[in-house]
């Protein structure tokens, strides 16, 4: 049986710490979807078309990682892409807090899945899509938390 990934979240957008954890996760996947999902809490700056976009340019050379839309529950997703593991990076305790959470109600409704997480690079601790999105929206300069492919 393959070993399918996802990786899900809003990518809006996508920074050099999640392309780090997908980097860092290539090895240990036959394949990694990236999960754009849809989450309505969440007010997003960049269209979807354009987080894909990204993702593909990032990984145009990557066999392995693609970029994918869904709504609705991330596990029914897993199931309708035959992904037996959910991808997550941790950046702190508050993040491990939040996520262990969510990877334990995911296992009760789709016991198939099991929740990986890969600590982030120490790096990459501060960034965040939110903190991106407010330097962006306030006229700061992000470009040294994205990958090239996504400068402004």
């Amino acid at each position: 049986m393959k070993k399918i990934a996802l990786f899900p979240g809003t990518f809006d957008p996508i920074t050099v710490g999640h392309v780090n954890i997908i980097e860092r996760a290539i090895p240990l996947f036959d394949e990694i979807v990236v999960g754009i999902g849809h989450n309505s809490s969440k007010s997003t700056l960049f269209p979807i078309e354009q987080r894909m976009n990204w993702i593909s340019q990032i990984f145009a050379n990557e066999p392995k990682v693609s970029a994918n839309f869904y709504e609705g529950l991330t596990v029914n997703f897993c199931n309708q892409i035959g992904a037996h593991y959910i991808l997550r990076g941790i950046r702190n305790m508050a993040d491990f807090d939040y996520e262990k959470n969510i990877a334990q109600m995911n296992k009760i409704i789709y016991p198939e899945a099991e929740t990986v997480f890969l600590m982030c690079d120490p790096a990459f601790t501060p960034i965040s899509s939110s903190v991106v999105r407010d330097l962006i929206r306030n006229g700061g300069d992000a470009n040294l938390f994205v990958p090239k492919e996504v400068r402004f």
